[in-house]
């Protein structure tokens, strides 16, 4: 922290090294947008209201009390620490190099000393604020104050302590002013005349921040707010984190992959409002047997991935459909499908723990709603992460106590906002651990990189950590085949497609139904093309029953055809469709023989083939021509959301913006040193004069111009040519060549060197 001293905050932000100043405008990135004209108006918008309190956001408590004791007691030195705050000096030196940093105190001939605006924003009773009024200009010294406080009666000193703990403020009600110490009929009137409370207009009184300070024992603070909360750990080997968290990382691509495989034949409905609907959400549950919020983490990180996205479905209405970016994302290794997804859950605003809770009015939150965002989110998450990171490998949150201590340190680094903190650190690590960027209550070793920007070695740690995908499965007698790890992709998919998915993991089982098989039949498979792919993915001979299974569902399939009457039954087999007719549950499909091999129904054909086939009956539909209709639902894909930048693009962008705005405010300083008291107004001809003068001589000058709308503004420029009445110079703000109408310069000054 610099020692000398500033007429001005401005005058100090015109001193400050260009490094310096970028690092302000990155932590307060509100002063750079738009950009200040310069120093003064930077200094002025740092000072604004709105500004300081985003700032006091970001400050942890140990900063909040350093800055509410300088606001208590005025100013202090540079060269030495605040001794009012209980704490570690060095610690609070060093939160006083950040409060200086960040423009909420600045170096006075008098001290560093706090802005105005900052003894508004720290309302009493926010954590860390003592509620001390700042020490009087002429305080009374300490030992005097010592010696007044022993004078009080037990009720005096009583009610002085009661005023202190109210904030510093009461009323006088009757007592009297003015009257002396040996004349004092109530307490009030006691410390009104020892000046322990100081009158104020309208009945009130306050009481002197050095009075607080002698009752606090010299001190603002009355504990150690440099000590932050320490997180219950316990060990854990880091490699069983690694794998527990890797095992995870597997199970969320997984199961991205298998929601949005079968969303593509039959999405989902979108609420009128944008969600998802809650019976929607509980069939995905049931379907992934897991629980809804972990069903809702999952939608929602597919959504702000790319994945998923509302789009107009086969009927018009809206409905919630993969992107065409999941083609691409399934053909890529699990290791990177997952570092997509990890990256979308740390950088989206999303609150899906909120799900299945209701809003302040009574309604339910529903998955993919608009409304479900929090401006906090990302920054929660991103400092619970970063908490776990600081904690050395092999050690993981405690059972029990390990989540309510890292609440606690949260609000100690964030102690203002929001009200909801302690929800949202205990979201970060139940998603985080869904996720696979905890294992065990630890981070895992691959998310390290992750957090530190480097997602290429967080992929490539992983992948060392995930199973290779195999190409094969086991056959059993049971009718089940058995994938002893993760599979190919595109396998995967046709095994889904002939066989129900009985149990996930890493080694999967499928088994093999007449309803599975029929769901191949139905797309256009035929019985020797189910044979040829069982055997040539099994590592084991194709059990008999298998073999049985396969063969029976594909002579009953197509036996019954359903054709367009409203709906009309046709088989060769006249005792197929007695059979049916004379079904006890058939009685609701309306059906009438025409003929013997003919029946007729009422029911309209979408709603008459799914019940047919809950009857045990395999219809194929026939075409108006009579041939057999067979073919594959298309898969509906929507066009992927324009692509979020990612966090290496939009640092280096948000890099590049404030170097740009560092450049435009040291423009604007040296226009403003070369102003002159007043300045003589040119003629055209003269301006061109001097301007011909400065391109001749290689020189910068300031121009002063009058744009369109009439505002003048003075612009820092290097001349490079006139012609026909306009200038072309490079603009210092703009960093840009622009041309000048000529006729609009009204003065030009030379920039000293």
């Amino acid at each position: 922290m610099s020692t000398t001293a500033h007429r001005t905050l401005a005058d100090q932000l015109r001193s400050w090294s260009d490094e310096r100043l970028a690092l302000l405008l990155h932590e307060r990135p509100d002063l750079a947008t738009p950009a200040p004209h310069d120093s003064g108006q930077l200094a002025s918008r740092a000072a604004a209201r709105s500004s300081v309190l985003r700032a006091l956001d970001q400050l942890n408590l140990l900063e909040l009390c350093v800055l509410d004791a300088l606001v208590v007691v005025g100013q202090t030195s540079a060269d030495e620490p605040l001794e009012v705050v209980a704490g570690d000096p060095v610690a609070v030196r060093a939160a006083l190099t950040r409060l200086a940093d960040l423009a909420l105190a600045w170096e006075s001939p008098q001290g560093l000393r706090a802005l105005t605006t900052v003894a508004e924003a720290l309302a009493p009773g926010t954590p860390g604020v003592s509620g001390l009024r700042p020490v009087s200009p002429d305080p009374l010294p300490a030992a005097e104050i010592e010696r007044r406080l022993a004078a009080l009666s037990p009720p005096a000193r009583a009610l002085l302590e009661h005023v202190l703990d109210a904030g510093g403020t009461a009323t006088t009600g009757t007592a009297r002013h003015g009257v002396g110490p040996e004349d004092a009929a109530t307490p009030a009137e006691e410390l009104l005349a020892h000046r322990l409370l100081v009158p104020r207009s309208g009945g009130t009184v306050t009481l002197p921040g050095e009075v607080g300070l002698v009752l606090r024992g010299g001190r603002t603070t009355t504990y150690d707010a440099s000590a932050p909360p320490v997180l219950a750990t316990s060990e854990r080997d880091q490699t069983v984190v690694d794998r527990a968290a890797a095992g995870a990382a597997f199970e969320m691509v997984r199961r991205v992959e298998l929601v949005l495989d079968e969303w593509s034949g039959a999405p989902p409905s979108a609420l009128r409002s944008g969600g998802l609907a809650v019976r929607d959400l509980r069939a995905l549950a049931a379907d992934l047997h897991t629980d809804e919020p972990g069903a809702a983490l999952l939608v929602e990180v597919a959504a702000a991935a790319g994945l998923l996205t509302t789009a107009a479905g086969p009927d018009g209405d809206p409905r919630w459909i993969p992107t065409d970016a999941f083609d691409a994302w399934t053909a890529k290794p699990t290791a990177e499908r997952w570092l997509a997804l990890a990256v979308a859950w740390l950088e989206s605003p999303r609150l899906p723990g909120l799900v299945g809770s209701r809003d302040p009015s009574g309604k339910p939150w529903n998955a993919l709603s608009p409304e479900l965002a929090g401006m906090h989110q990302v920054e929660t998450r991103t400092l619970t992460l970063a908490l776990l990171a600081g904690l050395p490998p092999g050690a993981v949150l405690a059972a029990g106590t390990g989540t309510p201590s890292l609440v606690a340190r949260a609000e100690w680094e964030r102690p203002r906002r929001p009200r909801t903190r302690a929800d949202q650190v205990a979201w970060a690590v139940t998603e985080g651990s869904a996720l696979g960027l905890l294992g065990l209550g630890g981070l895992a070793g691959f998310a390290r990189p992750l957090l530190a920007g480097d997602g290429a070695a967080a992929t490539a740690a992983l992948a060392g950590l995930l199973p290779e995908p195999i190409d094969h499965v086991l056959l059993q007698a049971d009718l089940t085949a058995v994938a002893p790890g993760p599979l190919e992709s595109g396998l995967a998919r046709q095994l889904r497609l002939v066989a129900d998915v009985e149990s996930g993991g890493g080694g999967t089982v499928y088994r093999f139904t007449p309803g599975s098989v029929r769901r191949a039949l139905d797309v256009g498979w035929s019985a020797a093309e189910i044979h040829g792919f069982v055997a040539s993915v099994s590592r084991t001979p194709v059990p008999q029953p298998l073999t049985y299974l396969v063969d029976d569902t594909a002579r009953t399939f197509g036996t019954v055809r359903v054709g367009h009457a409203e709906a009309f039954l046709r088989a060769d087999d006249e005792s197929a469709l007695t059979e049916l007719l004379h079904h006890p549950k058939a009685a609701s499909l309306g059906l009438r023989r025409l003929a013997p091999t003919v029946l007729v129904s009422s029911t309209p054909i979408d709603v008459l083939l799914p019940r047919l086939r809950e009857l045990g009956v395999a219809p194929v539909v026939e075409s108006p021509d009579g041939t057999v209709h067979v073919a594959r639902p298309d898969l509906l894909r929507a066009r992927t959301p324009k692509d979020h930048r990612g966090r290496a693009l939009r640092a280096t962008r948000e890099a590049a913006h404030v170097s740009q705005v560092v450049g435009a405010i040291r423009a604007g300083d040296r226009t403003e040193s070369t102003r002159p008291a007043s300045a003589e107004r040119l003629t055209p001809a003269g301006s061109m004069a001097a301007l011909r003068e400065a391109i001749e001589t290689g020189a910068t000058v300031v121009i002063g111009y009058v744009d369109n709308q009439g505002a003048s503004s003075d612009r820092l420029v290097d001349p490079l040519s006139l012609d026909g009445g306009s200038l072309t110079a490079r603009d210092h703000r703009s960093d840009d060549v622009r041309t000048f109408a000529v006729h609009r310069i009204t003065t030009v000054r030379d920039v000293p060197a």
